[in-house]
Formats: C-alpha cells, structure tokens, sequence
C-alpha cells in the first residue's frame, strides 16, 4: 500500500475474518454453547435481573481499572444512590463510574425492548459517548498531553488538528478523515447480512478497528467496551447482560497486561505475501480475534459457575450462618423461597418460615435492611438481592484486585 494510502479507510482492512482458523471455529461452537446455557440457568427474571445489575456495577469497576482508575464497588453503589464524594478526584471517577452503569443499563433495555440499533452505527456510537460524558464537569471533559489542552465536546468525534495524537506507539488516523473512517466502520461491521459465527468474530475485530480509528478526542476505550457490549447481545452471546467483557479483559487469560499486548499487536500491518491481502496483517487479527472470545469464553464459564443454583442456595445458607448475629435461621427459608420462585408475597412469610406472624415479619425485615431482599414498593412481593457487602460470601471472586 502506498504511502499516500495512509489515511484511506482502506488502512483498517482486512476488517473482517472471511473464514475462522480451526481453533476459532472450536471457541466459537462452545461460546455459543454456553452463552445460551448461561442465559437460562435463571429460572426467573426478578432473580436474572438482580444480577444483572450486579454484573453492571462489576463491568464499570473493570472498566475503570483499565483506563488505571481503582474505583471501590461500594463507592460506585454510593454514586448510583447520589452520593458522591466530597473529594474532587474520586468524586469525577464515581459520575464516570455512574455514567458507565447508566449507559450500560440504557443499552439492555434497549435490547430487551428490540430496539437496539446496529452497534456500529456512528450514530449510535455518538450517542454512547455523549451519554458517557453527559453532565460532566469541564475538568472531566479536559484533554491535556503532548502539548495540547483542549475541552472535549460530547458524542463528537476528533475534527480539529489539535486533537490528533498518538496512541502509544499508534498514530490514528487525523481528524479530518474520521468521517470516512466511521462510515466504513459501519459498513464493514454491520451485523444485518452477518451469519452468527461471524457477528461473534466482528465483535472482536470491530472492537480493535475502532480503537484502532480512536475516533474521539477521549474516552473511545470506553465505548469500544460499550459497544462491545452491545454487539454481543445482537451476536447472540450476550446472555441478557450477566457476565462482562471488562473483567476479563482487566484479567486477560494469564495475565493483566495482555489486553494491551494484543491491541498492540493487532496493529501490526501486514507481513508478507502470505499474511492476508490488506493493510493489517491477518494473522494478527485471527490470534487477537481467537484470544478476545477466549477471554469472553473464560468470563462465560466463569459467571455460569457463580450462578448455578445449587451452589447458589448453599452460598445463601452460609451467608445466614455466618451473620447469626444479624439474621435468625430461618432467613434462609426465605432467601432460597425467592431464589426458586423469583419473588413471593409478603402474606406467605409464616408459611415459609414457619412462624407466627411477629416473628416472620422481623425475619423479613432484617432481610430488607441487609438488602438481601427487596421491592418495588413497601408491600409488593420481594425478590432477591445481591448487596455489596455480601458479594464475597454470595458471588466470590468477582473483585479479586479489591
């Protein structure tokens, strides 16, 4: 490719695999597999749900530690609820971390009301970024280094020189041919003429393309993790929200500097005869594409095995036992009751418990205070719930760098 090539969307070819290697085709049958086991392993959507938001919460925290911002789920959970802190620094990071879950929950609605658009639109990106970063304070929209300083405007992409930069040892394309890349980033990953198998590999790829293109001035590995996210769902991997792609690239497969060994890698051009006929090399985006659905297979099986019933209700008992102090025995009759069920009336608390009335009712509210059940209302029927300061015991291993 010539030089005069160089900002030429062209530059992002080959955009898609045409074929998976054996060893994507192995990761792809089992992906598939499992996402879809994973989806009904719930038995009912109050219970799916709950978790959900969890998952939610738990995606932002990884997020966060990749762009190197350690943000407690607890203070996310407080952000959420409006609390914010008093302490410029952590306070910025807790609205990014509730723009994140907000953004996030935003796309499974739109999924789950069948209205989510194609996730490489440009303009659904644009709408990703502007939510992303709506209501932030002009300290949070600064972008500072290599000698620019500039205020970032949200849901626009990179238009001025000055906003061009390199990215590590990358240099994206420049600002005044972003358009024409995001209009081939939207040909090339739309998913309507997409067969399964390859909407999975385009999620991988596409997540590399973009960040490859950075079209935004900030903030694109956000929404290419966003976007990620809601490809997955139109891939048929998606499982209604209840594992996260940010934790496993946060983890990698062996270890927390992969994520960014392989974006690194995906940017080498091509290398020889053999290597694919674009301007990227092939090989790399096969070994990126297998290692990304590797990473999202690990975090598939990973959550599948937190949410097995089973082990479930046993976490739940050992819960109540291990806060005897706070909960009488007879709470985990309850909590199993509305893990089998999904909710139950607050009228069939004796029947379940085995109490009289008085007794029942204050089984069920220490639960509520503990926030281990919970209602739309003070007298709609409960349903389960997964409060921070029980996820070590009731989901363990979710925050292992915490």
């Amino acid at each position: 490719m010539a030089s005069t090539d160089i900002e030429a969307p062209y530059r992002i070819e080959p955009a898609l695999l045409q074929a998976p290697t054996a060893a994507i085709g192995d990761v792809l049958t089992e992906l598939a597999f499992k996402a879809a086991r994973l989806e009904t392993s719930l038995r009912h959507p109050e219970t799916a749900a709950s978790l959900t938001s969890v998952v939610r919460v738990m995606n932002t925290y990884y997020s966060n530690l990749i762009e190197g911002h350690n943000t407690r789920p607890r203070d996310i959970e407080r952000a959420l609820a409006g609390d914010v802190d008093l302490d410029a620094t952590r306070r910025n990071l807790q609205i990014e971390a509730r723009a994140h879950v907000r953004v996030q929950a935003w796309i499974d609605e739109l999924f789950f009301r069948a209205e989510l658009p194609d996730a490489a639109d440009p303009e659904f990106l644009r709408e990703l970024h502007r939510r992303f970063y709506e209501g932030a304070s002009d300290e949070m929209l600064l972008v500072t280094g290599g000698g620019r300083e500039f205020l970032m405007h949200p849901g626009e992409w990179r238009n001025q020189p000055e906003q061009d930069n390199a990215v590590g040892r990358h240099i994206p394309p420049s600002s005044e041919h972003i358009e024409d890349f995001m209009r081939a980033f939207a040909s090339r990953y739309r998913f309507e003429p997409l067969g399964q198998s390859a909407k999975i590999m385009a999620v991988a790829a596409a997540h590399h393309r973009f960040n490859y293109i950075h079209p935004f001035p900030d903030g694109n590995g956000r929404v290419s993790r966003l976007m990620s996210h809601a490809m997955s769902h139109h891939a048929g991997i998606g499982a209604h929200g209840l594992w996260s792609i940010s934790r496993g690239l946060a983890r990698g497969l062996e270890d927390r500097g992969e994520y960014k060994r392989m974006m690194d890698y995906a940017d080498s051009p091509r290398q020889n005869d053999l290597d694919g006929r674009g301007n990227l090399s092939q090989q790399a985006l096969e070994e990126f594409t297998l290692w990304f659905l590797k990473v999202c297979l690990d975090q598939i099986t990973f959550m599948s095995s937190l949410f097995e019933l089973d082990t479930l209700s046993r976490r739940l008992r050992r819960y109540v036992e291990q806060n005897e102090d706070k909960l009488k025995p007879e709470s985990t009759a309850l909590l199993e009751e509305a893990l089998l069920r999904g909710r139950f009336d607050r009228g069939e608390i004796m029947r379940i418990t085995g109490l009289k009335e008085r007794s029942a009712r204050n089984v069920l509210s220490d639960l509520i205070r503990l926030g281990l059940l919970g209602s739309e209302t003070p007298k709609a029927p409960v349903s389960l719930r997964f409060p921070t300061e029980a996820l070590d015991v009731l989901l363990p291993r979710l925050y292992v760098e915490s």
